[in-house]
């Protein structure tokens, strides 16, 4: 029997989508050129079963824009596969949520960025969070579990505590979250990118929200930038004793797929540099086994599991464990991967030094789906004037806490040491 390593696929069906969000990473809104047809689609389907996935996530663009998307879950779920969706959810009514259940759709991810005004700010169109909110509703009256999924970045980390209130309200059973990062749309968005220094203010208050939501029945899913071996680490990944960040995952346990068929080790990881192929072109297995782009992370037990670090991460004492935290980050600020700049343990250590890291951008992205310009970092004194003109400067003082919360103390064995800005 061939071996099987991937078990999970995030499938991009179609690019096509009815916002037009500051931090798209595939700049969706139309169609690809050349999508698949539903042939094609059904077919690698059947592929992907084969090969031992067990998991199919289908996104977009917006993936109910496509029109026989439910005949592509119906089919994944036949196969005995599980399907899951993500979305904007910028129209999904009842009827829709209905006919999702009917076709197979086991969970639902929700996108929710911000409080009102900022999350409709940031996607892009007016009423995009009510509706957002009226999909979860439609999802809990047809009977499909539904978690939310949220970016933080310099607009909507203020508002993280009370967009948790928000959708706990709203019946969550979980909550994934990422660290906003310069592809595609948020490439041209540098504004709201958090610096690196950022993070010591960031995570005191995701830990904070973390330790409430878990109290509250609320799942917390790290997504790949969040975290590295800082004192939450633990708390953030699940709590118990093995919680903590492995190495990146792609070509490993996870698949992504464009909706023109172009096959990668990651559904986030940039489209040019890390495509194997397309499946017009080699099947699932070939793709899968035998390109470079789908097995870079297979040596990560061996010496060459850490010759592309470089910068801090090369030095770093998590290197042969962390191997650079989540390739996909490191590649878009870098246009390479193996040194990454969103890192808790990291800020932590040059904090000690004295040290604060910023970036900024120094070549712009070409304007490609699932493409990224490239940024250069600096080192300065940690007591440097922070540069003028930046009015989305994120620092603990900014961050609306709900009535009642603020006074509470995290845990005694979760308590960091103070951040900048509480000196």
């Amino acid at each position: 029997m061939t071996y099987r390593r991937i078990s999970y696929a995030v499938w991009e069906i179609t690019l096509k989508c009815n916002l037009a969000c500051q931090h798209c990473g595939s700049r969706a809104g139309h169609t690809r050129a050349n999508e698949l047809s539903t042939a094609e689609a059904l077919d690698l389907v059947k592929q992907m079963a084969e090969v031992g996935i067990t998991e199919v996530t289908i996104i977009g663009g917006e993936a109910f824009l496509r029109p026989d998307w439910l005949e592509i879950a119906q089919a994944i779920t036949k196969a005995g596969m599980l399907c899951g969706m993500t979305t904007g959810g910028y129209g999904i009514t009842l009827d829709t949520a209905r006919r999702m259940k009917e076709a197979g759709i086991g969970v639902v991810s929700v996108s929710v960025d911000g409080l009102e005004a900022t999350h409709d700010r940031l996607r892009g169109k007016q009423g995009s969070w009510q509706w957002a909110f009226k999909t979860m509703s439609n999802l809990k009256e047809a009977g499909i579990p539904f978690g939310c999924n949220t970016q933080i970045n310099r607009l909507s980390a203020p508002e993280f505590p009370q967009i948790y209130e928000r959708i706990r309200d709203a019946g969550v059973f979980a909550w994934q979250i990422q660290l906003t990062v310069p592809m595609g749309n948020a490439a041209d968005n540098g504004d709201i990118l958090l610096q690196p220094y950022e993070l010591l203010d960031i995570y005191p208050m995701i830990a904070r929200v973390a330790e409430r939501a878990k109290e509250e029945g609320v799942q917390i899913q790290p997504g790949n930038n969040i975290g590295y071996y800082g004192p939450y680490e633990r708390l953030l990944r699940g709590g118990d004793a093995w919680s903590f960040w492995q190495g990146c995952s792609a070509g490993l346990s996870a698949l992504g797929i464009e909706a023109d068929g172009a096959i990668k080790g990651c559904p986030s990881l940039p489209t040019t540099a890390y495509t194997g192929g397309n499946i017009r072109d080699h099947s699932l297995r070939t793709i899968i086994e035998e390109t470079e782009e789908l097995r870079f992370n297979l040596e990560a037990d061996t010496p060459k599991g850490t010759s592309h670090l470089w910068g801090f991460c090369k030095s770093c004492e998590f290197a042969e464990l962390c191997r650079g935290g989540c390739s996909w980050t490191a590649h878009v600020f870098f246009d390479k991967r193996g040194n990454n700049p969103y890192c808790h343990h990291r800020a932590l250590t040059q904090e000690k030094g004295g040290i604060r890291e910023r970036v900024f951008l120094q070549r712009r992205a070409d304007g490609n789906p699932f493409d990224n310009g490239e940024f250069a970092l600096i080192e300065e004194p940690i007591n440097t004037a922070w540069p003028e003109n930046d009015p989305l400067h994120f620092t603990s003082d900014r961050i609306q806490w709900p009535e009642g919360w603020k006074e509470e103390p995290l845990v005694s064995s979760l308590v960091s040491s103070k951040s900048h800005s509480d000196k």
